[in-house]
């Protein structure tokens, strides 16, 4: 039954509510659900939430279309030429072994302190689970098929077209799935630096008056923005790809 698993979530709340109405936590620990249920409300009711959830959204969809776009091309230039591997490969791996947070004092110097370098954390998070799931997808391409193609005298445009690319989709969506969580996180990371709205920057602003609800509603913003997200990966998945037999899978 799909209400089995809101069961551990929905035992954990009320265990925290009644640890909370007992006094064994202390507000300025951590926010009851009943507060910070009240509290997403005031914020709602004020535009306070609304205004920081578009600006965090604005900021997230740039960053991930960048990363979506510049993961594409790049993994195309590795995937299909062993010329484009040797020039962009190397590149990629060592700069996805780069700390973030490492970056941040760069992107400032570079891009100033507005929305470039918040954006640009965004893209970098984003990019490479798209490039190397992509990548691996092109390479994986099954042999039979590239023959297939080959004996129907497939030019090398049509190839890639008909064969590598549906070959590949797969790896791509499992990318893609990885790359929106990680731009969410990013965007925690980015929200935190030099930002004057904002998800993160209400958190920043809480945290100074020890306001745990208003972080905590911060929070739960990000993690139902990222479950959503997933969620609408995964039926991109089911659409896309509608042609792939259904895997029979464990299930206890």
């Amino acid at each position: 039954m799909a209400g089995r698993r809101f069961l551990s979530p929905l035992l954990i709340v009320l265990a925290w509510q009644a640890a909370s109405s007992a006094g064994l936590i202390s507000p300025q620990t951590l926010a009851s659900p009943w507060q910070i249920g009240r509290t997403a409300l005031a914020l709602s009711a004020d535009g306070t939430l609304g205004r920081n959830l578009l600006v965090s959204l604005g900021r997230a969809g740039a960053g991930f279309a960048l990363a979506f776009a510049a993961g594409v091309v790049l993994a195309l230039i590795s995937g299909l030429s062993r010329l484009g591997e040797d020039v962009v490969d190397a590149p990629m791996q060592m700069l996805r072994t780069l700390p973030a947070l490492a970056l941040v004092p760069l992107f400032i110097l570079w891009f100033g302190i507005g929305e470039v370098p918040k954006v640009a954390l965004v893209a970098l998070g984003g990019v490479f689970p798209i490039y190397l799931n992509l990548f691996k997808g092109i390479r994986s391409v099954d042999p039979k098929l590239l023959e297939m193609a080959r004996t129907l005298r497939l030019g090398r445009r049509d190839t890639i077209r008909h064969v590598v690319l549906p070959g590949a989709l797969p790896d791509l969506l499992v990318g893609l799935r990885l790359s929106v969580g990680i731009s969410w996180l990013m965007l925690v990371v980015a929200e935190q630096v030099n930002a004057s709205s904002g998800i993160g920057h209400m958190m920043m602003d809480a945290q100074d008056f020890l306001r745990t609800d208003i972080i905590m509603v911060g929070l739960l913003v990000y993690a139902l923005l990222g479950l959503g997200s997933d969620q609408g990966v995964r039926w991109l998945e089911r659409h896309l790809l509608r042609w792939q037999p259904p895997s029979p899978g464990y299930r206890a």
